[in-house]
Formats: structure tokens, C-alpha cells, sequence
């Protein structure tokens, strides 16, 4: 490097990623006149936004409107057969991903940050070196560092997968066609949201899970009778299997699985987790200790090893959900600010946006016995909601943990239309701390979907 090219620019606060959590603490500081400098490679506004919440969500309201048109004979109307209009698609995730980048653009700017587009590597503690796109080189120290990388798809280590070339979750979202046969190895929540959308649009769909049940975190009857739903709605499902090898006849795929049986595809969507962005970033030369997988350590501060270095978002192997990292944010806000927070005991709720929507927060009924609390549990078929019955999307369940002595809501499994929006509620009396019977005996409008909690709260099956 050239003398110019080794000068150390010192500033506040140096954001490695332009994530949710980072970003929003780069803004932060920026508005409070502090020096920041934000790392980013060209994904403005971070994976959500551009790869993965946001689009997704965008084609599942797509998707969601096919199935509702399909049904509209039950609510009076003649809609005729739905028809996909592949450019139409791109449009609309399109033009919703490029509004969000360009107001997150604007935000940056307006903050007074340094956005910088280039690609960051350690050279000692708190210090990069930037490699610019325009083609520059800086090198950067900051009083205060953030690590905010992200994650990119796994790609599972079968023999033959990367030379088929599989989609995934990113990919797939370009729409360049709907494939006839569509093969999704792994039945999380990305491979069962892209399996139903797709199967909407006219894919014959399987999901292929090494589980012997689908989201083995749930307990098993929620599992169990989403996995229902989505059968019905023309979802194949395979467990217990996992893929042996993969290769391509002419222009199928095809898939040998480890019980014997092979699957002729169009294309393959590998949904098997993600691998953390952290292989080029030298974190040993700032004294950054990662995992096995190169998950980045943390403690409940979400502090590294090094000095005043910090990572949050998915890059920690945490929840890889957007409202987790926001929460990083307020945390290590806090924490630099000289002020005392933590990562323990905050309640996440999970949310996955099929059809019907499942969310939950706190324990399972699996997870509260394995802890050893004595609980009552609640049910409640979604049929049993005025609210559902109106909409005709009756499909799903309620269920409820509650400790059988302190009456204190241990967690809800909300498996149902609009589950995402109801599960706060939960949440929020969670916070407050309150009993069950708050819930149960509470005024709530009629006819909504939260009122099913007054009902939910009265149906114990234990």
C-alpha cells in the first residue's frame, strides 16, 4: 500500500454490515453527531430487506391471494381460475424491495453516517481495511466496533448438489420461471414457505426433511396438523430421508435419496440453514473468537473476546429473525452507552408465514415438562373463532402453556389466519407478567381474532 493508503481514519463507532441492528445504530450515532463509518458490499438496507423477509413476505401475499380466489365460490363470488403472470411477480417484489432500499438509502444519508461501499477485513482490533467498489482503499479504526455481517444460504455437502446448481432462498426469488417439479430439501420455516407459495403458483412441491417430523422444535401436534394443511393444499412431504446424491438428465434433476427411492425434478431448492458471512472478514487479526461454523462468540452483552467489539444479528447464531436483531441494537445501544443490558431471558416470538400462519412465544408444552413445571394446557380449534368462520379460513389451533400454580402463561402456540398479529397480545401479558385469567376474562372486540384468546384461556384438555 501506498503512505496514503496506510493512513488510520479514527472515528466513533465502525459498523461492519449493514443489517438491521447495525445500521440503525450506525444512524444513532450519526444523528447524535458522532463519527461513524458503516461498512456495507452493496446491500443497502441489509438481508431483509433486499433477499429474504421482505420479498418473501411480498411473494406470500401473492401466493396467499391465488388460494383465496380459488376459494372465492364459498364467499359468493365467481372470480374464475387465478393465472400466474410470472413478470407481474417480479414486478411486484421488485418494486416493494426497491421503495424500502431506496427510503433506507435516504435515511442513511440524511443521518449525516459515512455509508461506505466496499468490502471490510480486520488488520488488528477494531481497525479494517476497506477494499472500495469504485476501486478505492481505506483503513479505518473505530473507538467502537460492530460486526453485522449476516448470513448467506447453506449449501448442504451431498455429493453432485453443487453441480446441479440448486436454488435457494435467494435465488429462487428471481422468478425467471415456475417450475413443473420442484424438489425443497430441508423443512424449516424457509423450505416450508417457499414449498406452499410455490405449490400456489403450480409446482408439484416435495419437501424433503431428515426429521421424522417437521419442525421437531414444535410439539407435535402443531407440527403435526400443520403438516396436514399443507398436504392438503398439494404439498408432498417426505421425512426421514435425506439426500444420497444428486445429478441431471439433460435438463431434469435428479435426486437419489438414502432410502432408495430417486426424484425427477425440474429444479431444487436447497433450504437447509445458513452459513454465517465471516470467512474474509480475518477476525483474528481484531481478536474475534468464532464457533466451529464461524458463527461469531458472544456473551449475553453481545461482546466479543476483543475490546469494544461487538457482533449482532445473525452473525452471533442466534434467532435469525429481523426483530431479534433490532434488539441487538437497543442492547448494545446500552451497552456502549455505559449502561447494563442483556440478551437473558428476553422472549422471542417465532412467526412462519404459511398458510396458515404459526406463531409462537415462550415455552412449548415439551420444553415446560422437560423443565420440570407443573402445567395446565389449553386448546382451541380455530373453527371455534367467529372471526375465522367469516374469513372461511377455519383451518388450524390454538394452544396454550400455563403454570398450574402461579397461573402465569409460559408460552402460546397459535396456529391459525393472522397469528402473527394475535401472538402480541400474548406476548405483551407475558411482559406484564399477568395470569391467564386476564386473558380469559378480558374485553376484547368482537369479532376479532384476538378474541379467541377469551376461549383459549377456558380450554384446558388436561
Amino acid at each position: 500500500m501506498t503512505d496514503s493508503q496506510n493512513v488510520v481514519e479514527d472515528v466513533d463507532l465502525l459498523v461492519v454490515g449493514g443489517g438491521k441492528a447495525g445500521k440503525t445504530l450506525a444512524m444513532d450515532f450519526a444523528r447524535a453527531s458522532r463519527r461513524v463509518v458503516m461498512v456495507e458490499r452493496g446491500m443497502i438496507g441489509g438481508t431483509c430487506i433486499n433477499v429474504a423477509c421482505i420479498p418473501t413476505k411480498s411473494l406470500v401475499t401473492s401466493s396467499r391471494l391465488v388460494r383465496r380466489a380459488a376459494a372465492a365460490q364459498s364467499l359468493g363470488l365467481s372470480l374464475g381460475r387465478p393465472e400466474i403472470d410470472l413478470p407481474g411477480l417480479r414486478s411486484h417484489k421488485e418494486g416493494v424491495v426497491a421503495d424500502m432500499v431506496e427510503l433506507n438509502h435516504r435515511q442513511f444519508l440524511d443521518s449525516g453516517m459515512d455509508l461506505v461501499l466496499g468490502t471490510a477485513r480486520f488488520v488488528a482490533e477494531r481497525t479494517v481495511a476497506i477494499d472500495l467498489n469504485d476501486g478505492g482503499h481505506r483503513v479505518v479504526r473505530g473507538a467502537d466496533v460492530v460486526i453485522n455481517t449476516g448470513t448467506v444460504p447453506h449449501l448442504p455437502a451431498v455429493p453432485g448438489l453443487a453441480g446441479i446448481e440448486p436454488l435457494n432462498s435467494e435465488t429462487i426469488m428471481n422468478l425467471e420461471r415456475i417450475p413443473e417439479r420442484l424438489v425443497v430439501i430441508g423443512g424449516g420455516y424457509v423450505g416450508l414457505e417457499f414449498a406452499q407459495m410455490f405449490t400456489a403458483f403450480g409446482s408439484r412441491v416435495t419437501v424433503l426433511d431428515r426429521n421424522p417430523r417437521l419442525l421437531p422444535r414444535e410439539d407435535a401436534d402443531v407440527s403435526g396438523l400443520l403438516t396436514e394443511c399443507l398436504r392438503e393444499d398439494g404439498v408432498e412431504i417426505l421425512t426421514s430421508v435425506d439426500v444420497k446424491e444428486a445429478d441431471r438428465d439433460g435438463k431434469a434433476v435428479r435426486l437419489a435419496l438414502d432410502d432408495g427411492r430417486v426424484l425427477v425434478a425440474d429444479d431444487v431448492l436447497a433450504a437447509a440453514g445458513r452459513d454465517p458471512v465471516t470467512r474474509d472478514l480475518d477476525l483474528d487479526a481484531a481478536g474475534v473468537r468464532t464457533d466451529e461454523r464461524g458463527f461469531v462468540r458472544v456473551d449475553d452483552t453481545l461482546a466479543t473476546h476483543a475490546p469494544h467489539t461487538w457482533a449482532v444479528g445473525d452473525v452471533t447464531g442466534g434467532p435469525q429473525f429481523t426483530h431479534v436483531s433490532l434488539d441487538d441494537y437497543r442492547i448494545v445501544k446500552a451497552n456502549i452507552a455505559g449502561d447494563t443490558r442483556s440478551t437473558t431471558g428476553r422472549l422471542v416470538p417465532w412467526n412462519l408465514f404459511t398458510d396458515p400462519e404459526l406463531a409462537r412465544v415462550g415455552m412449548t408444552e415439551e420444553q415446560a415438562r422437560a423443565a420440570g413445571r407443573d402445567i395446565r394446557v389449553a386448546k382451541l380449534p380455530v373453527k371455534a373463532i367467529p372471526r375465522a368462520r367469516t374469513m372461511r379460513e377455519t383451518r388450524g389451533m390454538w394452544k396454550a402453556v400455563v403454570d398450574r400454580n402461579t397461573e402465569e402463561i409460559l408460552g402460546v402456540a397459535l396456529l391459525g389466519p393472522e397469528s402473527s398479529e394475535v401472538v402480541t397480545v400474548v406476548q405483551t401479558a407475558m411482559w406484564a407478567g399477568l395470569p391467564f385469567t386476564r386473558l380469559r376474562d378480558g374485553l376484547i372486540a368482537h369479532p376479532t381474532m384476538a378474541e379467541g384468546l377469551n376461549a383459549l384461556f377456558a380450554g384446558w384438555v388436561d
